[in-house]
């Protein structure tokens, strides 16, 4: 099992940054991904940001250039950096964890409220 705690959403004016942290712990494999999902309301969840243990990343090509997407390996955290955010930006982010090979399962935090206002 892996445990994800969230934090870091509330509300920002549009143009303002925020920043989500998500740590994991409990059974972690070397080889991972984490990141961030999003879930607008009256839409289906899509990703954000996804960052393995290797380094690689994959970022929504509507947050390219606005949404950093950074972790600590050693501490099992990911971070989302997010700026100029836009009021479609608001939505409930959820953080996610892959643990790689046999056996591996994904795991998903409660998810933290973005608010962006106009």
């Amino acid at each position: 099992q892996v445990q994800l705690v969230e934090s870091g959403g509330g509300l920002v004016q549009a143009g303002g940054s925020l920043r989500l942290s998500c740590a994991a712990s409990g059974t972690i494999f070397s080889t991972n991904s984490m990141g961030w999902y999003r879930q607008a309301p009256g839409k289906q969840r899509e990703l954000v940001a996804i960052m393995s243990s290797s380094g690689s990343t994959n970022i929504a090509e509507a947050m390219e250039g606005r949404f950093t997407i950074s972790r600590v390996n050693a501490q099992n955290t990911v971070y989302l950096q997010m700026n100029s955010l836009k009021p479609e930006d608001t939505g409930v982010y959820y953080c996610t964890f892959w643990n790689l090979g046999p056996g591996g399962m994904v795991y998903w935090g409660e998810g933290t409220l973005v608010t962006v206002s106009s």
